[in-house]
């Protein structure tokens, strides 16, 4: 299904792709993510004096065990074995907030995109849930794959 939708079958039904055939080979996938916030919220975060405690680090964590699951969550995602999961939240003055990172990898049949994204994702959700006491108009913003290689598609880098 050149160019189409490779997640629906020939009458339109959803299913799981067989990649059975594709070979093995190295796959990584980068995405990113921004949580803008108030000023004081960033300083109440970036100090590690919240009710809740090290929220860098908690989301950092939610957002690499959210990888691990990216199978359960996404209904027609195949369940990876990921080989690494890097997932870095880092202030940001200009926005003000954080920027949160991932990188996925996987020696497999499929690609990390989703993975990556799911990592983002929920580190995203994480500082919200965690700094929602200090700020209910912070906002996710701009979730976006960076870059992903390996397989039989060129690689492919956001410009």
């Amino acid at each position: 299904m050149a160019g189409g939708l490779t997640h629906f079958d020939e009458e339109g039904r959803p299913r799981m792709v067989d990649v059975s055939a594709k070979p093995e080979t190295e796959r990584v996938a980068a995405a990113r993510g921004f949580v803008r916030m108030d000023e004081a919220t960033l300083a109440l975060a970036r100090s590690g004096r919240g009710a809740k405690g090290d929220v860098i680090g908690v989301a950092e964590l939610a957002g690499t065990m959210a990888a691990k699951r990216t199978g359960d969550l996404i209904p027609l995602c195949h369940p990876l074995p990921l080989t690494a999961v890097t997932v870095t939240v880092a202030p940001d003055e200009a926005l003000p907030g954080f920027a949160v990172a991932a990188e996925a990898r996987t020696v497999g049949r499929t690609g990390v995109e989703m993975e990556a994204l799911t990592a983002v994702s929920v580190a995203c959700l994480t500082l919200y849930d965690m700094l929602k006491a200090a700020d209910r108009g912070m906002t996710i913003e701009r979730i976006e794959l960076v870059r992903k290689s390996g397989g039989r598609s060129s690689d492919w880098r956001r410009e």
